[in-house]
């Protein structure tokens, strides 16, 4: 008989401890296998929720947002929500400031959650390097205006806290059988946090870093606009760490998006583009290591995200 999980006292406990899921529609015969960390199960279906408690909770820890207080952040969604549902459980008002260059599903979603919201229009629905640097500006005023605390993710490394779980639960789920690991970079947090702790069980774990082929500036190409939400902030971001990564591998949003839609269609998994971005890579890697290997990627957030643009509409 199945044990059922305890009754939780706060939905917050629910983050984390995802499953893993190997592919088998997607994945070439002579490939190695691919797992998918199911990165959706989370509250807010995003695996931003891990981020997101880890930066109010060490801010609590180091008495910069107390009882009482605010809290001002600029995202490009999924980390936006993440924030939404840690400061409604922990009764914080929270300003976000994002764009409509990203889904009206996520901007909702934090509203849903009792955020207030700024909106910075973009340039035809893309992201780019200028878009960023009015949101993050945008957030630094709202904070200094109103003493809120700003969690400011690019710069914050109590993120990275987050994904030592994250790579723990890897490893174990696993069985310490994991040959590479594949993840889009945004803040770089979840590529930095993950590959540290991989790679100090595993020196030899071969990393691959994801960044949208328009915006190729961790490979030495220019800024761009792109509609990859959640990666590519079109600037070198502060966690990004030189030398982590075995390889970076660009990515186009087309690509993207079709191998978004085929994950839905072949493997019954509904996505987002970071995660066809990931897996564009991902298959390259496993194609190159071959069978008997084992290469692992993340589910970023849910498809049901993107409803309302381009993603599923064709």
């Amino acid at each position: 008989m199945t044990q059922s999980p305890p009754i939780s006292s706060s939905i917050l406990s629910r983050i984390g401890n995802t499953s893993l899921i190997e592919l088998r529609s997607l994945v070439p015969k002579g490939y190695a296998r691919i797992l998918l960390k199911l990165e959706s199960e989370n509250p807010t279906a995003s695996m931003k929720d891990r981020m997101a408690l880890a930066m109010i909770e060490g801010a609590e820890a180091k008495g910069r947002l107390k009882p009482g207080g605010a809290v001002v952040e600029y995202t490009g969604g999924s980390t936006g929500g993440s924030l939404a549902l840690v400061c409604a459980a922990k009764k914080y008002p929270l300003h976000i400031v994002s764009s409509d260059a990203f889904s009206q599903q996520k901007l909702d979603q934090m509203r849903a959650f009792g955020a207030k919201l700024t909106i910075i229009k973009s340039l035809e629905g893309g992201m780019n390097a200028t878009l960023t640097r009015i949101m993050i500006e945008t957030a630094r005023q709202i904070s200094e205006s109103t003493g809120a605390f700003w969690t400011d993710q690019f710069n914050n490394t109590d993120q990275l806290t987050a994904y030592r779980p994250m790579a723990a639960e890897i490893w174990e789920q696993t069985g310490g059988h994991v040959d590479a690991f594949v993840q889009s970079v945004g803040t770089g947090g979840s590529l930095r946090g993950v590959a540290e702790n991989l790679r100090a069980k595993r020196s030899s774990l071969h990393i691959t870093a994801v960044e949208p082929a328009e915006s190729a500036v961790l490979s030495g190409g220019h800024t761009g606009s792109h509609k990859i939400e959640g990666i590519g902030a079109g600037f070198v971001i502060p966690h990004w760490k030189p030398g982590l990564a075995n390889e970076i591998m660009p990515v186009s949003t087309q690509d993207a998006m079709e191998m978004a839609r085929r994950l839905a269609r072949e493997e019954a998994i509904m996505a987002g583009t970071s995660t066809g971005a990931n897996l564009v890579a991902a298959l390259k890697v496993a194609q190159r290591l071959g069978a008997g290997a084992t290469v692992v990627t993340l589910m970023c957030d849910s498809g049901a995200k993107y409803l309302s643009g381009e993603l599923y509409k064709s």
